[in-house]
């Protein structure tokens, strides 16, 4: 056993796996996406339940927003399944999030919490995770086993 190289893994990783983590990241959170928007875009009991919740929080044109915001989820999640358009896709999503989060789960928060007992369970939330999702694949990029990375290797300029 190489202790040393177990040492520096535990400290620093492995750059080596870096790719895979990425790709893993990538297309787990395209296909939930994807997955997601195609329920709220095909599946009537999903559609309702979407245009319901913007109703209550009173988002204008709550009808055209179900399909827009599904629209993007559905789109936005499968283009970063497989790695096309990444960044632009993870931008879109991203804004989906941050809107979600503003709209639907600041107001349910518990209320009455110290400012540290907030910020505990507004990170807990599954859209905050999201968020840092993609500004991590934002700022990284889809790796090396994506189609941007292809056509970028590709391009002549």
């Amino acid at each position: 056993m190489d202790w040393k190289r177990l040492v520096e893994f535990a400290l620093r990783g492995s750059i080596d796996l870096q790719p895979y983590a990425v790709l893993l990241v990538r297309v787990l959170l395209g296909l939930f996406f994807a997955i997601s928007g195609a329920n709220k875009l095909f599946v009537a009991g999903r559609r309702q339940t979407m245009y319901q919740t913007l109703v209550e929080v009173k988002v204008p044109c709550p009808l055209l927003m179900t399909y827009f915001v599904s629209g993007v989820e559905f789109v936005g999640g499968s283009l970063l399944a497989i790695g096309l358009l990444s960044s632009l896709s993870c931008a879109a999503l991203l804004v989906d999030m941050l809107v979600a989060i503003m709209t639907t789960k600041l107001s349910v928060m518990p209320k009455g919490l110290s400012p540290f007992n907030w910020f505990d369970s507004f990170l807990y939330l599954p859209e905050v995770l999201y968020v840092l999702f993609f500004i991590w694949l934002i700022c990284s990029g889809p790796g090396k086993f994506s189609l941007d990375s292809w056509l970028a290797g590709n391009l002549r300029w």
